[in-house]
This record gives C-alpha cells, structure tokens and sequence, in this order.
C-alpha cells in the first residue's frame, strides 16, 4: 500500500523543529488576533502565506479569494453604518463591509498560519499535549493528502487515508521506526534568528496597529 506523504516542505524546514514551529505559530496568533488593523491583519495574513508556501504548501488563490468574497457578502446582508452605495434594493454599508473583510481575514490568516507553523511530526508533553499533537498531526496529513480523494470515490478515498493513518500511527508508535523526517534537528542560531524575525515582523505590525487604530 501507498504510504503517506511525510511533510518534510523545503530544505530550510527540514532543519527547524516542530515544537519551534507550533511555539512561534502561537505567538504570532496571538500578535494577528489583537491587532485592531483590518489592513495591517490583511498584511500579516499575506505574510502567513509566504511563509506556508515557503513550507512547500500549496494554496489557491482563488479558492482564498472565494470565501473571503462569500465572509463579506453574507456580512453585507446585515447592513450597518454609514451607506457607501445601493444594487437595486441592496444596501452596501461600510460597517457590513468592514467587519465582513475583518472576520474574512482573520479565518483565512489563522488558516494560513496552522498550515505554516505545524508539521505532522508535532508532539507535545503530558496527556493533552498528545491528543492536541496527534489532532494536529492527522489534520496535517489530511491537509497534504486531501487531492487523492476523488469526487467518484469519496468513499473509497477517505477509507484508504485513514487505513494509512492507522499504518502510520502504528510506525511512528515503535521506538526503531522513526522515518527520516521525523528525526529532531538540532537548534542553530540562524534558525532561531529566522523564526524570530517572523514573530518580531507580526508583533510589529500588531503594534502599528494600535497606533494607527482600526484602519
């Protein structure tokens, strides 16, 4: 049988740990959830997709574009503020259309930012932190597999997935069966530069943002 995919990305992200990963992907959540900017958000959330795409993530565009467009339209149906403009009996208001762009952003940026910051190879300590790490861990591979279910066999496609999930569990679960991508690198000082550099450009404009206020 196929085995899966392991998401080993690019060659830079071969060398940074998972954990490091899932750290900084929290810490920059937290910079993306507080900042009052809906511009600078929209920012943050471009820089979320370069750094997925620098991960080897394949993202669509349009499919983005799609829910965004369909986040601010079911928001316009609830018309509030100030009227920029009418269709026929439709009202586009700049309060829908604001806050229709700001919750868009925000769902489309964390995301981004869960496929950036973690790897299928995450385990976290205690109890919890396994079932959080084994959570993420199945949805990473689903996310990298999900182009082998096909329409005409939807059924037959989720089945052999998680077939291989359960084969792969059984695999990483022995002591002797770690696969090459889920060794630990060792920490560099250039990694944790680049990691850090990441988390100091969303804090910033987080920052930013409360000084220019909701834009």
């Amino acid at each position: 049988m196929k085995t899966l995919a392991t998401p080993q990305g690019r060659t830079w992200d071969k060398k940074l740990r998972s954990t490091d990963l899932f750290l900084a992907g929290l810490l920059m959540m937290a910079a993306f959830l507080v900042n009052p900017s809906t511009l600078l958000r929209g920012v943050q959330f471009l820089i979320f997709w370069w750094y997925a795409w620098l991960r080897g993530k394949k993202n669509r565009p349009l499919i983005t574009l799609s829910i965004i467009g369909g986040i601010v339209f079911f928001n316009l149906l609830v018309p509030y503020g100030k009227v920029l403009g009418t269709v026929g009996m439709f009202r586009i208001t700049q309060g829908a259309l604001l806050g229709g762009l700001h919750k868009a952003i925000t769902l489309e940026g964390l995301i981004m930012l869960s496929q950036a910051s973690i790897r299928a190879d995450l385990r976290l300590p205690g109890f919890f932190g396994s079932l959080l790490g084994e959570s993420f861990r199945i949805f990473e591979t689903i996310s990298q597999n999900k182009a082998r279910i096909k329409r005409k066999h939807i059924i037959e496609g989720i089945d052999h997935l998680l077939l291989e999930l359960s084969e792969e569990q059984d695999v990483l679960a022995e002591p002797a069966g770690s696969p090459e991508g889920y060794i630990k690198p060792p920490r560099t000082l250039a990694n944790m530069l680049c990691l850090g550099g990441a988390i100091a450009l969303v804090w910033g404009l987080t920052f930013l943002g409360f000084w220019f206020g909701a834009i």
